[in-house]
């Protein structure tokens, strides 16, 4: 393997992609470059991996945190997953349609939901992707590392957390809630793979705009915030960089000469 001379992790939207969810060649660009000056390049998401398909082929990345750090795949290879019992699963389902709302369920190659109406479009709309397969027993049949709280209702949100004080939540947009085990975070998928890697040493930079990023910044030496970051994210950051719209990334990179 090739020395890594300093470990840089993503955001997706918001941060590495534009505002149509895409990457652009200046990214693909920019990313290619990284590996040719011995920077290894990792993927830090609320995303799951078949989702990102498209991202990784286009930037050569093989390096994710997915499921904002329940899964974590390094040069190609599984390095960590944790994973929800059945039996949590089947409190959440309940508890959703106690409350009139649909559930999401994720592992590293598939989702699926319980039904499709228009919320559930609109969650995936919104990150122009496709909707998953209507699957309400998924979870008896495959291993789920991550659920999905499909509501807009935000006043109901304390239901969950109250019910679940073990898991961790993320409402990282207007329709959905990320929901995980008690330790997970991003940045805890950043210690996860440092441990078993060994890399204890190498320099870290982190890049977000979100909620799900703080502890991702927590975690790393060199904390990035997009020019559209929130401002809880800028209070950490040690270096505010311009829009993801806006050469964000590059500029960052350029700033710590990385690039």
């Amino acid at each position: 393997m090739q020395t890594i001379k300093a470990l840089t992790f993503f955001d997706l939207d918001g941060t590495l992609l534009d505002e149509h969810s895409k990457i652009t060649p200046e990214i693909a660009e920019a990313m290619v470059q990284l590996r040719k000056n011995g920077v290894m390049p990792i993927i830090a998401t609320g995303r799951t991996n078949c989702e990102i398909q498209d991202t990784l082929d286009k930037t050569g990345i093989n390096s994710v945190i997915s499921m904002n750090g329940q899964y974590v795949l390094f040069d190609g290879k599984e390095i960590y997953s944790s994973q929800l019992s059945p039996e949590t699963c089947a409190k959440m389902l309940k508890l959703t349609q106690a409350n009139g709302h649909d559930l999401g369920f994720y592992n590293a190659n598939k989702i699926a939901v319980t039904q499709h109406n228009s919320l559930v479009k609109k969650t995936y709309n919104l990150i122009h992707s496709d909707l998953p397969e209507i699957q309400p027993d998924f979870y008896e049949k495959e291993p789920v590392n991550m659920l999905l709280v499909l509501s807009e209702d935000q006043t109901t949100d304390p239901i969950y957390f109250e019910a679940f004080p073990d898991l961790t939540f993320f409402r990282n947009g207007p329709y959905s809630i990320d929901t995980i085990a008690g330790d997970g975070s991003k940045g805890n998928g950043v210690r996860k793979l440092i441990e078993n890697l060994g890399l204890e040493d190498v320099p870290t930079y982190a890049f977000g705009d979100g909620s799900n990023d703080i502890d991702l910044f927590l975690a790393c030496e060199n904390r990035i915030a997009m020019g559209n970051a929130i401002p809880q994210l800028k209070e950490i950051a040690t270096h505010i960089t311009t829009k993801n719209t806006d050469h964000g990334i590059v500029n960052a990179l350029n700033h710590f000469h990385l690039l």
